[in-house]
């Protein structure tokens, strides 16, 4: 969790602006907000950051991926390609925004392969929402060229990802939209929150109003703005936005320690019987949050696992059995049980979600383990950590 490590006194003087102005309100009031405007300031880094034409902060990476959904005009009855490995809140966007999630097959970098996305296209398929999995691209060169040449609207889910690059184009701007997440756990965070981003100006004027109750956000009077479009409440807060600036103007910092610790471990990592990495289609563009790597089978993976359990070696996420980032734990989806009757449970869809056959992505997420990397390690710990590994994964393949 890097972003937290690095908590200081910048979160607080940002914090305290907010404080001292009693403006938490993102909108409006210029008399008593001291010339603080948080969440403009942190769209402005973002940005500058991800060389976006457009970006605008909500309240989680979930709303983030709400608009992106809305204003790439993904709506009722649209066919949506999803990754079976990725948080929830990806596939609930799509539902919640009428949508029809359609599983795809992820390959050894994690996120969907342009096979599997090919594979998985029906005649009512209108975009691909691509999730950048655990720090790093997904094989875009691949993915724009089948995206291209099917006319499909990509959109993309790098809630784990800022800070990444592809061939010098950040993560999130590919496509139509994008979202990152600036969560508790995240490179970046204000605790809670999330980015859009966008180059495409009609698509950021819709998210704008869409997070806002459709708000034009054109006037001086808040309570006479024009109302175009319906919306919804996914405001940022002027706090949360705060604690995101600071840690904004901190990324390149984190991102450096993060690439510099992880390159470390994996030299020392290196040439370990049964391990191999995650395939990165763009190591320069790594944002180095994660160390991802394979065991040779779903069996060495857990007993590995266990391994560290015994070892009190902590850090690590097995994916396969994780609640909220593989499909296998989705019952509630698999199900669709909702509090209220959804339009998915009116419509004849076009996957079984309770028999989906997606034998790759369950061999790849099976012997996938994820390290997280900190800022905090020194050598001597990473030294430690490598060489308690190393054992655990020697006693797990005996």
């Amino acid at each position: 969790m890097p972003g937290l490590e690095l908590f200081g006194d910048e979160e607080r003087k940002e914090v305290m602006d907010v404080l001292d102005s009693k403006c938490l309100f993102r909108y409006n009031h210029e008399h008593i907000r001291n010339g603080h405007w948080k969440a403009k300031e942190l769209e402005a880094e973002v940005r500058n950051f991800t060389g976006a034409k457009f970006a605008h902060a909500v309240s989680s990476g979930s709303t983030a991926v709400a608009c992106a959904m809305a204003s790439a005009g993904i709506g009722y009855g649209d066919h949506v390609i999803v990754p079976p490995f990725t948080y929830i809140a990806t596939i609930e966007g799509v539902i919640f925004g009428g949508g029809v999630p359609v599983f795809a097959e992820i390959d050894e970098n994690l996120c969907l392969s342009a096979a599997g996305i090919e594979a998985a296209i029906t005649p009512e398929t209108k975009a691909v929402c691509l999730v950048h999995m655990c720090g790093a691209a997904a094989n875009m060169d691949e993915i724009m060229e089948v995206c291209n040449k099917h006319n499909l609207v990509l959109i993309e889910d790098a809630g784990q990802a800022l800070g990444a690059f592809y061939k010098g184009t950040s993560v999130g701007l590919f496509g139509k939209t994008g979202a990152y997440s600036f969560d508790f756990f995240k490179i970046t965070t204000a605790g809670e929150g999330g980015l859009y981003v966008t180059n495409d100006e009609a698509c950021y004027r819709l998210a704008d109003s869409y997070s806002d109750h459709g708000h034009d956000h054109l006037g001086a009077n808040r309570g006479m703005e024009q109302h175009h479009i319906l919306g919804f409440n996914y405001r940022l807060s002027e706090l949360h936005a705060a604690i995101g600036l600071a840690q904004m103007r901190k990324i390149n910092t984190i991102r450096d320690i993060n690439r510099k610790n992880k390159s470390h471990l994996k030299s020392l990592l290196a040439g370990t019987l049964g391990l191999s990495f995650r395939p990165i289609p763009d190591e320069d563009g790594d944002s180095g949050t994660f160390l991802n790597f394979f065991l040779p089978n779903t069996e060495i993976a857990q007993k590995v696992m266990a391994e560290f359990g015994k070892m009190g070696i902590g850090g690590f996420n097995y994916w396969y059995t994780n609640m909220y980032h593989f499909i296998n734990q989705w019952d509630h989806l698999k199900n669709l049980k909702s509090a209220a009757p959804l339009h998915l449970h009116k419509m004849d869809l076009p996957q079984d979600y309770n028999n989906l056959n997606l034998p790759k992505s369950q061999e790849v997420v099976g012997k996938l383990i994820s390290l997280g990397i900190s800022t905090q390690w020194s050598e001597k710990q990473m030294n430690e950590l490598a060489a308690n590994m190393k054992t655990a994964i020697a006693n797990a393949q005996l």
